[in-house]
């Protein structure tokens, strides 16, 4: 399998939620949903579901959530299995980096991602030819290109 990018929950997270505060980076996330070919992992897709129906000023209902998880299962979804553990907690001891950061780079990695599009790692930092980016960070070529 290969995809051009991997989606971190974040993006998931803003282009979901009605906040008023993060309009643009909202769009920003749709827009990326739109045009990608991208792959999630079975992780970004719990993490999604806790956070905007638990984490938020305003939470989605299960319901809600449920409809996007649906809606996103036309995707490449990496499960976690034992394999994908190993590599994660090894790619957490060599870059210094949590568990759940190297879960989410081992599953990009396992979907023949380049891209891996987050807001909580480092922008450009290449995990082993995974490069991170952050759209929201405002030297990115994303908001470069008018996204903004």
């Amino acid at each position: 399998m290969s995809v051009e990018s991997f989606l971190d929950t974040n993006i998931l997270v803003y282009a979901s939620a009605a906040d008023a505060t993060e309009v643009g980076k909202r769009e920003i996330a749709l827009q990326l949903i739109e045009r990608e070919q991208f792959a999630l992992s079975a992780q970004v897709l719990q993490e999604f579901f806790v956070t905007v129906t638990r984490k938020l000023e305003r939470p989605m209902s299960s319901d809600q959530a449920m409809e996007w998880i649906e809606q996103l299962e036309v995707f490449p979804c990496m499960p976690i299995d034992a394999a994908l553990v190993k590599i994660a907690v090894e790619i957490s001891a060599r870059f210094r980096i949590s568990y759940w950061d190297g879960a989410i780079i081992g599953a990009a990695l396992r979907a023949g991602a380049r891209t891996l599009f987050s807001e909580d790692l480092h922008h450009g930092q290449n995990y082993d030819g995974v490069r991170v980016v952050n759209p929201f960070y405002r030297e990115s070529a994303l908001i470069q290109d008018g996204a903004e």
